[in-house]
C-alpha cells in the first residue's frame, strides 16, 4: 500500500490511503491537471457559459477515460471523479457523460466489433461521446414514458423524437440515442454519429447551473441510422438500467467532490478573512460550520467508499447506487450552504468559487434520479413492497 499520499485538506480520514501506489500516481497527475489547467478558468467558463475545448487535449493525456472498462478498480475512478468535482463540477459531469455514459453504453450493449470501432479512439478523447436518454416530456417515467421511436427499413433504422439534457451533445461525435423499437416496444440504443442527417441539437440557454456543460436539445426527425450503428447487446430497457446503476454511484462521488471543494475554499477564506481584528476561522460560530460541512463530506466519503468496494466485489444491487446518491447528494446540499454562509455576501460572486459550487449542487442533486425516486428504490429493497405508481 502506498505510504504518506499527497492527501487532501478535505480527506480527514486519509481514505486515499485505500489507493495503491500506482492509483495514487493517477490521481496526483489529474490533480496536478486540474490545478494547473482547470482552476484558473473554471469561473471564466462558467460565468461566459462556454466550454473550453482546448483542455480536451489535457483530460486526453493523463489517459483516464473509460478507466471502468479497462480493468481499474471503482475506487480510483470514484476518486477521479471526486477530484474532479472539487475543482469543476461542470467539467467533470463533460467528462462523466464521455467517459461513463457513453463508454459505459458501448461497453456494456455493443458487440464485439463495435467495442474495437468506437472505444479505443474514445478512450484516446479523440471521438466525444453524449448519452441521450431524457426526453422533454420525461423524467423519472423514463423507461414507461419514452416517446422517441425507431423502425427498422431494410438495413437502416428511423429515428423520430426529441431528447433534453443532453450534456456534450453540441459538439460530441457519437450520440447514444434511445428509442423504442416500433415492432417489439422494446427500447434500444444507436450511435448516431454527428452530422447525420435528422439530427440537430439545439443549446439550452439560461442554466444557473452547470453552466459550463453544454446541454442540448435534441430533435431527431426520419434520422437514418444504420444497423451496424444499433447497439447490438441492448435488448430492453434493463440494460440501459444496468448503465445508470454503474453511473449513479458515479454521481453520489460527484457530490462529496462538491462539497469537499467547497470545504476547502471556505477553510481558507476563514484563515484569511480578518473581522474584529482576528480571522474569522477563530470563532465559535464559524468553527462549528467548518466542523459541520467536514462531517458532511467525510461520512459521504466513507459511503462511496464502501460502495465501490462492493462494486468492484461484484455484489452491489441498485438499491447500494440509490442510497448513496441520495444520501451524499442531500449532505452536498447542506454543505455547500455551510460554506456560503461562511463567506457571507461574498458567498454570492465568483470571486471565491463557493458560489459556483452553491449553483452547480442543484444540478447534481436531481440528476440521473431524484431523491424521492432513489428513496423508493431504497424502500423497496428494505420491505418488499413497491411503492412506486
Amino acid at each position: 500500500m502506498a505510504t504518506e499520499p499527497d492527501l487532501l485538506t478535505g480527506d480527514f480520514y486519509g481514505f486515499q490511503h485505500l489507493l495503491d501506489d500506482r492509483e495514487q500516481d493517477i490521481v496526483r497527475r489529474t490533480r496536478e491537471f486540474l490545478a494547473a489547467e482547470v482552476a484558473p478558468i473554471a469561473n471564466a467558463a462558467w460565468a461566459a457559459a462556454e466550454f473550453p475545448h482546448d483542455l480536451v487535449k489535457g483530460f486526453a493525456e493523463l489517459d483516464i477515460a473509460g478507466l471502468a472498462y479497462r480493468g481499474e478498480r471503482s475506487l480510483l475512478t470514484g476518486f477521479l471523479a471526486m477530484e474532479m468535482n472539487r475543482v469543476d463540477p461542470s467539467l467533470a459531469t463533460f467528462f462523466g457523460v464521455h467517459s461513463g455514459l457513453a463508454m459505459g453504453s458501448v461497453n456494456r450493449c455493443g458487440s464485439e466489433e463495435q467495442k474495437q470501432r468506437w472505444l479505443p479512439a474514445m478512450a484516446r478523447m479523440e471521438q466525444i461521446g453524449a448519452f441521450a436518454l431524457t426526453e422533454p416530456e420525461g423524467g423519472s417515467d423514463v423507461s414507461g414514458g419514452m416517446r422517441t421511436t425507431a423502425r427498422r427499413v431494410g438495413e437502416d433504422w428511423i429515428l423520430n423524437g426529441a431528447k433534453r439534457w443532453i450534456g456534450n451533445a453540441t459538439f460530441a461525435d457519437l450520440i447514444v440515442v434511445w428509442a423504442r423499437d416500433e415492432a417489439d416496444n422494446k427500447v434500444k440504443g444507436f450511435v448516431v454519429e454527428r452530422g447525420t442527417p435528422g439530427f440537430t441539437a439545439t443549446r439550452i440557454e439560461h442554466k444557473v447551473a452547470l453552466r459550463t456543460v453544454q446541454n442540448a436539445d435534441i430533435t431527431l426527425t426520419d434520422c437514418r441510422v444504420p444497423e451496424a450503428n444499433r447497439l447490438q447487446r441492448a435488448t430492453g430497457f434493463r440494460d440501459t438500467a444496468d448503465i445508470l446503476r454503474q453511473t449513479l454511484g458515479g454521481v453520489a462521488w460527484q457530490a462529496v467532490g462538491v462539497m469537499m471543494g467547497a470545504y476547502e475554499k471556505a477553510l481558507a477564506y476563514a484563515k484569511q478573512r480578518q473581522q474584529f481584528g482576528r480571522p474569522i476561522a477563530g470563532f465559535q460560530l464559524v468553527q462549528d460550520l467548518l466542523v459541520r460541512i467536514l462531517s458532511n463530506v467525510t461520512t459521504s466519503l466513507a459511503l462511496v467508499t464502501r460502495l465501490a468496494q462492493l462494486q468492484d466485489e461484484g455484489v452491489y444491487r441498485d438499491e447500494h447506487s440509490a442510497l448513496a446518491k441520495a444520501v451524499c447528494t442531500v449532505r452536498m446540499r447542506e454543505a455547500v450552504g455551510w460554506a456560503r454562509e461562511i463567506l457571507g455576501g461574498n458567498g454570492i460572486i465568483l470571486d471565491h468559487d463557493v458560489a459556483r459550487f452553491v449553483a452547480d449542487a442543484e444540478a447534481i442533486y436531481s440528476y440521473e434520479g431524484t431523491r424521492e425516486m432513489n428513496t423508493l428504490i431504497v424502500g423497496r429493497a428494505i420491505t418488499g413492497h413497491s411503492a412506486f405508481v
